[in-house]
């Protein structure tokens, strides 16, 4: 594009219909593939044309049409947001940088599009653009998790108390849907990305209990076994943390495992991506009497319970009779047992858990 420029070969001229380049998308992307075909499907039903997508399927030799676009978006802040300042500032193209997640923040972001399209069509022969009843629509018929927000299902989960962690990007969205869009409580919110740890709290501004911005996995992990959340919404390295002290976890972010590149269709963005993100969210939780009866019918593929400590928890053990003992309570309730259990040993210095530790501890909870 600069040598383009120098050469006066630099073509700068618009589309003729309204069009976009999606900065950002790659082959090893969380569900980055998925993302861009709604993307692609969303900017169809708006009339939108798609310059380029870079830089999966990119190539040098088309790079010089990225300045034919009426403006740029940007899905992922971790990839993409450089490249779409650098091109705002040398050729004056602006950009969308929030994430398409969520029933709001999708309509934020068709209305800021509306606003780019209409600055140009008051210049050429275009129609001003109302994306409204194309919005109503989707919200209506497409996606499901309003409807679902609503529902007693979804009401059974109000109150409930998670932990987000993850990139800037997926952290900040998935805080806003729970929060706002399902009614749950998130207890702490986190990312990895310390150098956008300012836009980070602002995302998260009065959505959570508490900010962690760190590096340290450690960390997070001894944040969430000190917290005791119904769930975790994190990367793959929380959901094994979640799975030592037995707190399931839905995946929301890299990094990720290759379970994570799912053959199905299932986008995070757009109004195809409200139902994927709902199910998740619903399913990653332990309902009602669900375990206890997969106890009772043997459903489980263990019945063993992991009495393996997180970093602050080095020199805690348990006894073989005190497992037994814990595995005969119900699954429902057993890891919040666990828990109470250790943190009572932690309090008095006890390195080895007994069958009297636990009994100790049941009569300080029930005098």
């Amino acid at each position: 594009m600069d040598r383009a420029c120098k050469r006066g070969t630099l073509d700068r001229s618009i589309t003729n219909t309204p069009s976009a380049n999606i900065i950002g998308i790659f082959t090893l992307g969380f569900h980055n593939q998925h993302d861009c075909r709604e993307l692609k499907r969303s900017f169809r039903d708006l009339g939108i044309l798609v310059n380029q997508i870079i830089p999966e399927g990119g190539s040098l030799k088309y790079l010089k049409d990225l300045p034919r676009a009426w403006f740029n978006v940007v899905p992922y802040r971790e990839i993409g947001l450089m490249t779409a300042c650098f091109l705002e500032k040398e050729y004056g193209i602006p950009f969308v940088s929030v994430t398409p997640m969520g029933i709001l923040d999708i309509a934020e972001f068709i209305r800021q599009m509306e606003k780019f399209v209409n600055a140009w069509a008051s210049i050429l022969p275009e129609k001003k653009a109302n994306y409204l009843p194309y919005m109503k629509d989707q919200t209506n018929f497409v996606s499901q998790a309003a409807w679902f927000s609503k529902s007693i299902d979804c009401q059974n989960l109000a109150g409930k108390e998670v932990v987000v962690f993850g990139d800037a990007t997926h952290a900040a969205s998935i805080t806003k849907i729970l929060v706002r869009e399902m009614g749950i409580r998130v207890k702490c919110s986190g990312t990895y990305c310390k150098h956008d740890t300012e836009w980070f709290n602002e995302q998260v501004q009065g959505l959570c209990n508490e900010v962690l911005i760190t590096e340290d996995h450690t960390e997070v992990g001894d944040t969430i076994a000190r917290m005791e959340p119904s769930a975790i919404f994190g990367t793959q390295m929380e959901r094994h943390i979640g799975k030592r002290i037995n707190i399931p976890c839905g995946v929301i972010s890299s990094p990720v495992h290759i379970q994570n590149f799912p053959l199905g269709y299932r986008p995070f963005l757009g109004y195809e991506g409200t139902n994927q993100i709902a199910d998740l969210v619903y399913n990653s939780f332990n309902l009602g009497m669900e375990d206890h009866l997969l106890d009772v019918f043997g459903g489980h593929d263990t019945k063993e319970v992991s009495t393996k400590s997180l970093s602050t928890d080095k020199n805690l053990s348990w006894t073989s009779e005190a497992e037994l003992e814990l595995n005969k309570i119900p699954g429902f309730v057993r890891g919040k047992i666990k828990r109470n259990t250790e943190i009572f040993a932690r309090q008095n210095d006890i390195a080895k858990i007994t069958i009297d530790v636990m009994y100790a501890v049941k009569e300080q909870l029930n005098p």
